[in-house]
């Protein structure tokens, strides 16, 4: 999956409005018009491993512009941080190799999910994981037991999410 069709499955997850996904981007850090959004939300065609990235009415999402999302994407739900002195730690940014694990890992952050309630959201969607499992998924890139989140476990999670929060919300 590319940056592209993440941004998409979250919007439609999550029922986020044009306008919603504007203020989203802000408190990330990067301001985008609605039209800029709208651009960003249309399918990037991928044939033999490159991307149209001239054709006019797409624009495509960067690793950048995805961390400032789900960034403001936390901000949005859960409220700013408070700032503390001692913190010295940087902020988890999306690398080439890690970009669905980061993805899942700040989704949960945001809706603040529990590890039981993330696995029920993927069984939702037909997927069965274990908490260790997930635990591997969520751990820092570098652990000893850390594991690479698939393209797979990702989709059905934006699944899962999908069917929770509109079954939800209706």
């Amino acid at each position: 999956m590319n940056n592209n069709d993440i941004l998409i499955r979250i919007r439609y997850a999550l029922n986020l409005k044009d306008g919603q996904m504007v203020k989203i981007f802000k408190l990330g850090g990067i301001t985008l018009t609605e039209e800029d959004v709208k651009r960003l939300l249309t399918k990037v065609k991928e044939e033999f491993g490159f991307t149209d990235a001239e054709d006019e009415e797409t624009m495509v999402c960067t690793n950048k512009m995805l961390d400032a999302f789900l960034n403001g994407l936390i901000i949005f739900k859960r409220g700013p941080q408070e700032q503390k002195t001692e913190s010295t730690s940087q902020p988890v940014t999306i690398k080439r190799n890690n970009v669905n694990n980061i993805v899942l890992k700040k989704l949960k952050i945001a809706l603040s999910l529990t590890a039981e309630e993330v696995i029920s959201i993927l069984n939702l969607a037909g997927v069965s994981l274990s908490k260790g499992e997930l635990s591997a998924v969520l751990r820092k890139e570098g652990h000893k037991n850390y594991r690479e989140c698939g393209d797979r476990y990702l989709r059905n999670f934006l699944k899962g999410l999908a069917i929770q929060y509109r079954m939800v919300n209706k």
